[in-house]
């Protein structure tokens, strides 16, 4: 999916995020917030990585360090993690596009205004920009990592087996085909209904 701002407790079992990562976070999200909007005041292309740079009270090398394309302060974000979480939290016996219903629909309705504004302007600069377009390929190969790591686990197949992969690439591809139409309508909501709109597609078997 193409930010979700880190929970502040960690699941049961695991130690919270420690000082370093935790100004870590704080610096990518203070680039982030700066980057988006200077590309609403000047545009995309019209905002150079310095300029994000200066807003941000960082250096343009931190810049590159945290988000090694200027593109990847778009796209880059943690719904995936998020995702894979929530989809180990379901119940093993789930149908498969139930729990990725799930697992997305609660990373939605955990935003709030600011975060779902946030989401909305990256995803329209996915659907505008080109060179953004262009690196999302490259990233969403990184998150179907990640989901069929986690549909992997539920099944007890390998991470790499062929129908997990396709399984993944096609909840990522639903999703992000989701905000996008999303984006598109305008909608200063909740996208959850064109979530629950594409995981239909999925559960009934990709048939119209």
């Amino acid at each position: 999916m193409v930010s979700a701002r880190t929970p502040a407790t960690a699941p049961p079992g695991k130690p919270g995020p420690g000082l370093r990562e935790r100004k870590k976070l704080q610096t990518r999200q203070a680039i982030r917030r700066a980057a988006l909007r200077l590309f609403a005041e000047q545009g995309y292309d019209a905002t150079p990585v310095d300029r994000i740079a200066e807003a941000a009270e960082v250096s343009p090398s931190t810049v590159s360090r945290y988000f090694p394309a200027k593109e990847d302060i778009v796209l880059t974000d943690e719904y995936g993690a998020l995702l894979e979480r929530g989809i180990r939290a379901r119940p093993a016996g789930e149908p498969m596009p139930e729990t990725l219903r799930h697992a997305a629909v609660g990373i939605v309705r955990g935003l709030d205004a600011a975060d779902r504004g946030e989401l909305l302007q990256r995803v329209r600069l996915v659907r505008e920009v080109p060179a953004v377009r262009g690196r999302t390929a490259e990233l969403t190969a990184r998150h179907i990592d990640l989901v069929s790591a986690a549909l992997a686990e539920r099944t007890g197949r390998p991470a790499d087996d062929l129908e997990i992969r396709v399984v993944g690439a096609a909840a990522l591809a639903a999703l992000q085909e989701a905000l996008l139409h999303w984006a598109e309508e305008g909608r200063a909501g909740s996208p959850e209904e064109p979530i629950h709109r594409s995981m239909d597609v999925l559960a009934r078997g990709l048939t119209l």
